[in-house]
């Protein structure tokens, strides 16, 4: 899995339609026992990512990540807004100077992503959030690098496995969040960030040119 800069915009591109996309459906299952807010929040967060497209900074894939985690900081709301701004922040800095991105690069800038989640959320693993799909899609796409397997076949993986792992949180407690508030209520539902996870990965897979 390796590439340049026209893959982090890809990305970022893709994310950035499908959260807008999703905003009424990621909202609904984030009302089953949240405030509702999750989609609108991020919706808007995003929304500002598509309108100054062609404004942000090009000139190294880590700055361009980085000026998107400033951007949409500043307009996403709740726990949201520091959370994915954390994530994209801390994958922006991991990089940077590296105009060439491969496959490592992608592992290593996720999992300090993972990391600065962690510190920001206060939240680990079986804390029923948005860590309990990426986690394990990070860990499936470490292992497809390793394998040698194409780009295209690496995502699909990963959105397979993120897919599993969000469906699994209906087991969890939510120990994070407004969910938290709902105690045992909110075992049997899925977690909302984490399958946003999900659904963001499939609709890059689909996207994702052979």
């Amino acid at each position: 899995m390796s590439g340049s800069i026209t893959d982090v915009e890809f990305v970022m591109r893709n994310l950035a339609e499908n959260i807008v996309a999703n905003e009424q459906y990621f909202g609904e299952l984030d009302a089953v026992v949240g405030d509702g807010d999750f989609g609108y929040s991020l919706a808007r967060g995003f929304e500002i990512v598509l309108d100054q497209w062609d404004d942000f900074d090009r000139s190294d894939p880590g700055v361009f990540l980085t000026k998107i985690a400033a951007a949409t900081s500043a307009r996403i709301g709740g726990t949201s807004g520091p959370i994915w701004g954390t994530a994209m922040l801390r994958a922006g800095v991991q990089l940077k100077e590296h105009p060439e991105i491969e496959g490592t690069d992608i592992v290593r800038a996720l999992r300090a992503s993972i990391e600065g989640i962690k510190a920001r959320g206060k939240a680990d693993l079986g804390d029923k959030t948005l860590l309990d799909a990426l986690v394990p899609a990070v860990d499936t796409l470490e292992a497809e690098v390793a394998a040698g397997h194409g780009a295209k076949e690496t995502v699909a993986a990963m959105a397979r496995t993120a897919d599993e792992a969000a469906e699994n949180t209906k087991a969890l407690q939510a120990m994070r969040g407004r969910a938290s508030y709902t105690g045992e209520r909110s075992i049997g539902s899925v977690d909302a960030g984490a399958k946003a996870v999900a659904v963001l990965l499939r609709s890059l897979s689909d996207a994702w040119p052979e």
